[in-house]
């Protein structure tokens, strides 16, 4: 399995990253003609304009213009037409590409996505499964993704892959994508969504179809490892080390290291002690019980974990003495 997400800057050419999705080289080339098409009408009028102010220029010898036209009608249909007929082309041309991007193929494994602050909620209804800030996808299969958000405006950017929607509280939008190759590819929220909004970053990652079965196997094992094992597993897979440390260093959040069982000083001035119910509650509620000198950004876990997981990142809690 690939686990380096795919750099943006490394691959690719001057002009986009590297193009890992169906409709990425349509989008390429389209712009890459447009953009041509402009380099090249801009040039020539700059050329045509300059020619004509060192021609025409006014000089001792030449005080007063020779002639003196009003209009030229071939001249005015061509520079009306002309422009008029490529807009046209490139109406029709990007309109179609339009469609293939909004219009997802008939069989496309759906894929739901709730954007709230400041995490990515990722459920795949046909596998009853559910993640955070991660899609699983496997390579060369339609994925549509059905997404809406739970407090403001966010929007789903996937640069590789070239597909962007916005997502709008209470309403449903879709996307759809297809990998043509396997790698880890970062995505991003492009829409301003608070102080966490830099922070809202996830990955989708491209599995082959064997990978894939294998991720799908090992999602059915968490049932049966050990929990200190499956809270160690989701202490990566669900983004807690990118807030909660477990070596004793300060992040966002407080550390997990020496946590089971420690006095917490919170925010209202009570002294609490880190036992199941409240590292539990914690994790559901985090807003209920803030500890001084943090703020509250984590966001709320209720529904996003199972009973089983909450007890899994206990147990390992415990063992982070």
């Amino acid at each position: 399995m690939a686990d380096q997400v795919e750099s943006l800057v490394e691959h690719g050419n001057i002009w986009f990253p590297d193009a890992a999705g169906s409709m990425a080289t349509k989008v390429d080339f389209l712009y890459s003609v447009t953009m041509w098409v402009s380099v090249v009408i801009f040039v020539a009028m700059f050329l045509v304009g300059l020619y004509f102010v060192i021609k025409y220029k006014r000089s001792a010898i030449n005080q007063k213009a020779e002639s003196h036209v009003t209009d030229n009608v071939r001249l005015e249909l061509a520079w009306s037409f002309i422009p008029f007929v490529l807009l046209m082309i490139l109406f029709a041309w990007s309109f179609r590409d339009y469609l293939d991007l909004v219009i997802a193929p008939p069989d496309a494994q759906e894929i739901k996505v709730v954007a709230k602050k400041w995490l990515w909620e990722v459920e795949y209804p046909e596998l009853n499964m559910k993640a955070l800030n991660e899609i699983v996808v496997p390579v060369s299969t339609p994925i549509k993704l059905t997404m809406t958000a739970t407090d403001v405006l966010h929007s789903l950017f996937i640069p590789n892959f070239r597909v962007k929607r916005d997502i709008i509280p209470n309403r449903y939008s879709t996307l759809w994508f297809e990998a043509i190759k396997p790698g880890v590819f970062q995505l991003f929220c492009t829409e301003f969504c608070g102080d966490g909004h830099s922070e809202m970053i996830g990955i989708v990652r491209v599995l082959s179809e064997p990978d894939y079965q294998e991720w799908l196997l090992a999602g059915s094992e968490d049932e049966s490892i050990p929990l200190d094992e499956l809270g160690k597993k989701l202490y990566v897979s669900k983004a807690c080390n990118t807030c909660h440390s477990i070596d004793g260093t300060d992040m966002v959040g407080p550390t997990w290291k020496g946590l089971f069982n420690s006095d917490r000083n919170l925010q209202s001035g009570e002294v609490v002690t880190a036992d199941d119910n409240y590292i539990r509650e914690s994790i559901v509620y985090p807003q209920v019980k803030l500890v001084s000198g943090y703020q509250p950004v984590m966001p709320a876990y209720a529904g996003l974990l199972s009973d089983r997981d909450i007890d899994g990142i206990i147990a390992y809690i415990k063992t982070l003495k």
